[in-house]
């Protein structure tokens, strides 16, 4: 290793000793051939005998062919130029491979995947063991395994819902520099500070210098990471896009989207020249904003750029009624202004007007459909209004009491309790008692976690009558051990009576931060399951919540991983690795987390100050082979030689009537040097962005058969595509009688489709839609008896129910002005599950998306009989979500390129059997449904 250059083939070098002597052997020539005129009288003359001496080899030629030789062995000894010193540290001792795979990494990972891979190959040509570390996963020990291992352990990482926990990670990284001294380290970095590890490169570096480890950090110029948090703010919903550092991508959109995917809202922003947070507020209608089920940045594939809206988060319409006169109803004296007051910032208070009475304003608030409705100081109510108040708690809603002389004064049954009449003073002239304060609150109630004032002192209230349910029914008491918050679960909804005024004529609570507090989480139980359980007593709040949809470290929502725990209901802490983010408990009821708390914002690394590591650049880390530049550069110099041999011996200057001669040495001098700054220029960089599709012309593919696919753009996909196509080309050579050429890369708006029996077109959303042309071919390619294999690969993501995929939702735009039979799922005795193998599934790399085809004709009589059933023709169209082409992929040593996701030893044999039943469906039709009915036609014919 010299610096960032590498040798694969080192002892090739030697070679460049014997250039000494080759200086010496080329510096003779033959001498040049004399040119002798004819004339007959000088032929004696040049007859005579003179002393010859022989030539030497011109200096620029003798350089110019020790170039080629020394370029010669150059190119045979495998140099790799690796600017990023990826593998610092020489000889053969580990390399330690720290990747950054939290949501901060997310929006390139294709790139640090290179970076890691390239690394890992880099290792690789030295004959060194590579340890994989991914930082966001949990903390293990680490261990070097050989170069071919940690690429399939690389394959396997993918990004985190969640910030890096990097500081858990230090232990692991001591023991494993300890038993390796010597090792490399390269950090391929988010550059985004992970929760509380301020100290994590510090003390990295510490360790890399007390075990003389070289350390090499890869990073983004500038952290590109978006991410999103979601708060309520002023009865608005209000989101904050947030980026670590300033990074050039200084605007976006953000959507509020519903439960199914829908859009509901959506809002631009754009950061302030410096600035690393902007702020969007979304204004709308009560019934869309509690709608809202997510927010996400647009086009930012990354779980921190998601939001998840619950219960918690939506707004609730709290209707507020007081049963006083007309002269105690006035602003800063009656109960409702301390309650509007202290509701307004999460909640949509609303107060009848024109009302007469209090039967009529809680009418009107019943009317508005009000999710909690909040009676002050309200006595007995006629039955008419009873009724209709029983109804709405029944049907789920919340009834929030507060007393009053006119509570304590009736006989009510909407109460939790049981009630005194009259109540209780407390700190009177005629009382022996004090005011008292509140006790802390119990861990099962709904207000655990909050800490009451010592200087809230109750001065009146209304006692309950002693009962056996009464412990179960508190859920605040004041220090002697008298309820002074209750409530009851009645039907589907809740009765909580909170045991003194809204105002401050029996307690100062209404004055203190504790009452908003309170009264927000009460208010949050509206419609939720948080609610008290039906044996009375309140919900516990540290009952759990199962995981039931998760994110993904690309934002998109899909089934909770195994490694994923359940919840307590009053979480509120960012995701973890054992806590996803995602919704979770029931789906009327649950809580979401999120992978940013909404007060967290993002910061960069701060790696400036490190003095023993080399920090570098993602973009400057490509590894390049120079083997292809120094063969063409090999190449030029020989052509050069050549030229100059010739030009030599003149017969470069007879062939051409003697035009270089005539143009002279300085001339021809400047040419070979043109020449040579060609030679120089080489081939263009030979890291492609996609990989070569196999584009046969038409003789070819007329002359052969073989399968296809469509190149789409993306170079992940269109390389899986091909991998996958010819992995399934070998089985189908060696399983059936059918020798199928190479698969070829097809632009459908270009190329010629009828030479193929089958497409496959996996969809990749982040590309264009196809233009108009080529869905016209595909149109009559379908038409005239071809068939289009679409692949939308999001089986893990895509959800019943749910909203469509961002590759559905491609697929179903393309298609749209195309006429799509009638589908349907395949069924068991379609032709297609017996072509070649009896199946029953088409799994690929998934093995949970369905399997879409042409719908057939309902069955007829004698149908159960039949063991397959077919239509006249083949399905133009199979959808399927299921990602075939990466299961069918192997590489050049027939190794599978990419793990299955399933529980199915055998899904990768059963994915190779389903796609050749595809294959042999397409090319022999409903013949196979003929031959498994040749036992039933032979019986109807007597034989």
């Amino acid at each position: 290793m010299l610096g960032p250059l590498t040798f694969a083939a080192p002892l090739a070098l030697a070679a460049l000793i014997a250039l000494p002597a080759l200086w010496f052997l080329l510096r003779v020539t033959p001498p040049r051939a004399r040119r002798i005129d004819f004339p007959p009288l000088r032929i004696a003359a040049d007859l005579l005998p003179r002393r010859e001496t022989p030539a030497r080899t011109p200096p620029w030629l003798l350089i110019l062919r020790m170039l080629a030789a020394a370029a010669l062995i150059l190119a045979v000894a495998g140099p790799v130029w690796n600017p990023a010193g990826v593998g610092a540290g020489g000889g053969r001792t580990p390399l330690l491979v720290m990747i950054d795979n939290g949501f901060a990494a997310a929006h390139d990972w294709r790139e640090r995947q290179r970076v890691a891979t390239d690394a890992v190959e880099g290792a690789a040509r030295d004959g060194r063991p590579v340890a994989i570390l991914s930082l966001a996963d949990p903390a293990a020990a680490t261990e070097a395994r050989t170069p071919a291992a940690a690429l399939e352990r690389l394959r396997a990482v993918a990004p985190r819902p969640h910030l890096a926990d990097r500081g858990a990670h230090l232990p692991a990284i001591g023991t494993f520099l300890e038993r390796t001294p010597g090792a490399g380290i390269v950090w391929i970095s988010d550059d985004v500070t992970g929760a509380g590890e301020a100290r994590f490169a510090p003390e990295l570096e510490a360790l890399a210098t007390k075990h003389g480890v070289a350390l090499t950090i890869l990073k983004a110029d500038q952290p590109p990471a978006l991410a999103l948090t979601g708060s309520e703010g002023g009865g608005r919903l209000v989101a904050h896009a947030l980026r670590a550092a300033p990074n050039g991508r200084d605007t976006g959109l953000v959507r509020a989207l519903d439960q199914k995917g829908l859009p509901l809202a959506e809002h631009d922003f754009a950061f302030a020249a410096g600035a690393t947070e902007a702020e969007i507020v979304f204004d709308l209608p009560v019934e869309l904003r509690n709608a809202i089920a997510r927010l996400e940045i647009a086009g930012e594939r990354s779980a921190g750029a998601v939001t998840l809206m619950d219960e918690r988060g939506k707004r609730r319409r709290v209707g507020l009624v007081f049963g006083g006169t007309a002269d105690q109803a006035q602003p800063l004296l009656a109960p409702t202004y301390y309650l509007a007051k202290a509701l307004s910032p999460f909640a949509d208070v609303q107060e009848p007007r024109g009302a007469k009475g209090t039967a009529e304003s809680i009418g009107q608030m019943l009317d508005n459909q009000v999710s909690v409705l909040v009676l002050a100081d309200v006595g007995a109510l006629d039955e008419g209004t009873l009724a209709r108040v029983s109804k709405f708690v029944d049907a789920g809603g919340l009834l929030l009491r507060f007393a009053g002389p006119r509570l304590a004064a009736g006989n009510d049954p909407l109460v939790p309790v049981r009630l005194r009449r009259g109540g209780r003073t407390l700190g009177g002239t005629l009382s022996w008692d004090s005011p008292k304060t509140l006790a802390p609150f119990a861990p099962e109630s709904p207000f655990a976690g909050l800490a009451p004032p010592a200087d809230i002192g109750v001065r009146r209230q209304i006692l309950a009558e002693p009962d056996g349910d009464l412990p179960s029914r508190t859920w605040a008491s004041l220090q002697d051990g008298t309820p002074i918050v209750t409530a009851e679960k009645r039907g589907q909804g809740l009765v909580v009576l909170f045991h003194v005024t809204a105002d401050t004529t029996w307690s100062n609570l209404p004055l203190s931060g504790l009452f908003i507090d309170m009264l927000r989480r009460v208010v949050g139980l509206a419609g939720s399951a948080a609610a008290p359980t039906a044996e009375g007593g309140p919900r516990p709040a540290a009952a759990v919540l199962a995981p039931r949809l998760t994110l993904d470290g690309f934002g998109a929502l899909g089934s909770p991983p195994a490694s994923s725990r359940a919840v307590s209901a009053d979480y509120g802490d960012r995701a973890t690795h054992d806590h996803p983010p995602g919704f979770y408990g029931p789906a009327d009821g649950g809580i979401a987390v999120n992978a940013l708390r909404p007060d967290d914002r993002l910061k960069p690394l701060d790696l400036a100050s490190l003095q023993g590591a080399r920090v570098g650049s993602l973009a400057g880390a490509e590894t390049l082979d120079l083997r292809a530049h120094l063969f063409t550069l090999v190449l030029m110099l020989l052509v050069l030689d050549t030229l100059a041999g010739l030009w030599l011996g003149g017969f470069l200057s007879r062939s051409t009537g003697g035009l270089l001669g005539r143009v002279g040495g300085r001339s021809t001098a400047l040419l070979l040097a043109g020449l040579a700054v060609l030679a120089l220029a080489g081939p263009l960089p030979t890291r492609a962005e996609e990989p070569p599709a196999n584009r046969p012309n038409g003789f070819e593919s007329a002359l052969v058969t073989r399968l296809a696919y469509v190149i789409t753009g993306d170079a992940a996909v269109d390389e899986a595509s091909r991998a996958g196509l010819s992995g399934l080309t070998q089985m189908l050579a060696s399983r059936t009688a059918l020798e199928p050429g190479e698969p070829a890369g097809l632009d459908p708006a270009r190329d010629e489709l009828s030479f193929y029996p089958l497409i496959y077109w996996p969809i990749a959303p982040s590309r264009p839609q196809p233009s108009e042309t080529a869905i016209r071919r595909i149109d009559a390619f379908m038409r005239n008896g071809g068939t289009v294999l679409f692949d939308t690969r999001d089986a893990l993501t895509s959800r019943p129910g749910a909203g469509p995929s961002p590759e559905s939702a491609y697929l179903r735009k393309m298609l749209a002005t195309l006429e799509v039979p009638e589908l349907e799922p395949v069924p068991i005795d379609h032709v297609l599950t017996k072509a070649f193998y009896l199946v029953e599934t088409f799994p690929g790399r998934y093995a949970t998306g369905q399997t879409w085809v042409e719908a057939l004709p309902p069955a007829g009589e004698g149908a159960e009989r039949r063991p397959a059933r077919a239509g006249d023709g083949v399905s133009p169209i199979i959808i399927t979500g299921n990602d075939l082409a990466a299961a069918w992929a192997v590489g050049r040593r027939g190794e599978a390129l990419y793990p299955v996701v399933g529980g199915d030893q055998r899904q990768r044999e059963m994915a190779f059997r389903g796609g050749i039943n595809i294959v042999m469906y397409t090319l022999t039709g409903n013949y196979k449904a003929d031959q498994v009915h040749v036992p039933a036609l032979l019986e109807r014919l007597g034989q």
